[in-house]
Formats: C-alpha cells, structure tokens, sequence
C-alpha cells in the first residue's frame, strides 16, 4: 500500500510541476520579448579648459580667469610667495575665501567668459627685484543636481585629475628637450 501512495504522491507531483511549467513559460515570454529600445544618443566628452591673466601694477598683481574650454566650470586661486612677502587679497562679492588658502569664484563661469574682480598687493619693504608672487588657478567642472540645474561652488569636485595622453610625436619631442 504504502508503494502504491508513493506513486500516486510523485506522479501528482510531477503533474503539478509540469502543468506550472506550462503556465509560468508564456508569462516569461511576455518580458523577454514584449520589451523594445530603439534610437541612441552621442556623448561628446569635452574638457574643461582656463586660462590664467596676471596683470602687475605698482605692487598689485590683478587676476582673472578666462573658460576656454566647452563646458561650465568653477575656478579657484591660491598665491605664493616668500616668508617675509605679506600678501593682502582684494576682491568683489563673487570671490569667497576658503578654508584652505584658496579664492573661490562664487558664480559658474561658462565658456567665453571671465572670472574677474580679485588681486594681490604686496606689502612694501621688499625690493623691486625679489616680487615673486606665484599664482595657482584650477577649474573643477559644473555638476550638476536631479532637476538638471548647477550645483553652487561649494559642491564642485576638486579632486578630480585629468589624464591627459600625449600621442607619440609630442613624446618624441618632449625626450628630445634634454
């Protein structure tokens, strides 16, 4: 008896499965071939590209900062100079001093454009001869938020590093300059 309920037990089983096998397929292939995609779009990946504009007049070096670059960016200033070289900043409402050394411009610049309005005095004492202000300026891209707009300057990436790859000829040339 108890042989005869085995068999009985496992033909209801495999019944049951193959009748769900039967039934779950077309559900399957309803996703796998009821789903279309079509058209595309080109990605351009462009860099960010400045330039920096020093300007020295009677101990004040004037700064700016051109984008000639393709896309939107933020730029920030930091200067050098000797120990015994005081450095006293001047600049507009759209420069803010960070906590790091840096002049931060507060508004996106975008190609074509400027960021102007901060310079450098040099305190006097010092001659002529050793005024020595190195200026760094760096440009983090705009990035931008869910709803598509730009995010302010306190969120932009400073981190980031471009690889840039020379091709062979501009190697060649660069091995050639001692």
């Amino acid at each position: 008896m108890k042989n005869e309920q085995k068999k009985i037990l496992g033909l209801t089983a495999a019944a049951f499965l193959l009748t769900a096998g039967v039934c779950v397929r077309p559900a399957l292939a309803y996703f796998t071939t009821h789903v279309s995609a079509s058209g595309g779009h080109e990605l351009q990946l462009d860099f960010t590209t400045t330039v920096p504009k020093e300007e020295v007049r009677q101990w004040v070096k004037y700064l700016a900062v051109e984008n000639t670059g393709t896309e939107a960016c933020y730029v920030r200033v930091k200067a050098f100079a000797g120990e015994d070289i005081g450095l006293t900043w001047t600049a507009d409402g759209n420069w803010a001093e960070g906590p790091d050394g840096y002049w931060y411009y507060r508004e996106l610049v975008v190609p074509g454009s400027t960021a102007e309005g901060i310079s450098i005095k040099v305190d006097k004492g010092i001659r002529e001869e050793d005024f020595n202000v190195i200026v760094v300026q760096e440009c983090a891209p705009a990035s931008y938020g869910e709803d598509g707009e730009p995010l302010g300057w306190e969120q932009a990436d400073w981190t980031g590093k471009a690889d840039v790859v020379k091709d062979g000829a501009e190697a060649e040339d660069r091995g050639n300059e001692g």
